[in-house]
């Protein structure tokens, strides 16, 4: 085996980029949503806190919102856990697509079913959490339940790799890139 000349780029090392990006998000969304199965109080608590807004600055024009239903908010976090569960499926299934598709139709499915588990986290973390959490429960303005800064991290985090995974390449025979 020789190294790569300099300034080229190794063809297996950069068709790797995706999957193994892909799999780290797989890896976090699927101890997430173990967690949550496991550890369930724990972010049950979270969820009901912020549904209820019952630690924000309660303004009389905010309130209106709050949910004060315990079977809501609980029917809520299982439908968040059930989420996070199938985009875990999604992402595992890509990552593994990654790891056997070589040929352009492989690279083809396993971009596809990355893009459809990222976009599924990008959605929970970003309409679920920041926008309909931060925004319409007002989490933001609560000190003790509030996952802004987590879900925004996740939510760039989740962009990033959606970004690289659809990126040209050259070794994948993608239009637009160089030799």
């Amino acid at each position: 085996m020789r190294a790569p000349a300099a300034g080229k780029r190794s063809p297996r090392a950069l068709s790797a980029v995706p999957g193994v990006l892909t799999g780290t998000i797989a890896l976090y969304i699927t101890l997430v949503a173990f967690g949550n199965i496991t550890d369930f109080d724990t972010n049950q608590q979270f969820v009901r806190h912020v549904l209820a807004m019952d630690t924000t600055f309660r303004d009389e024009d905010l309130m209106w919102r709050a949910i004060d239903s315990r079977a809501l908010q609980d029917t809520a976090y299982i439908a968040i856990i059930v989420w996070e569960s199938l985009a875990a499926l999604v992402l595992l299934t890509a990552t593994g697509m990654w790891c056997v598709g070589r040929d352009k139709d492989g690279i083809r499915r396993a971009r596809r079913a990355s893009t459809v588990g990222l976009l599924m986290v990008m959605l929970l973390f970003g309409a679920g959490f920041i926008a309909i959490g931060g925004e319409w429960f007002a989490m933001w303005q609560s000190k003790q339940w509030n996952g802004l800064e987590a879900a925004t991290r996740v939510f760039l985090l989740s962009g990033i790799v959606l970004l690289l995974v659809h990126l040209p390449s050259a070794e994948r025979g993608d239009p637009g890139s160089a030799d």
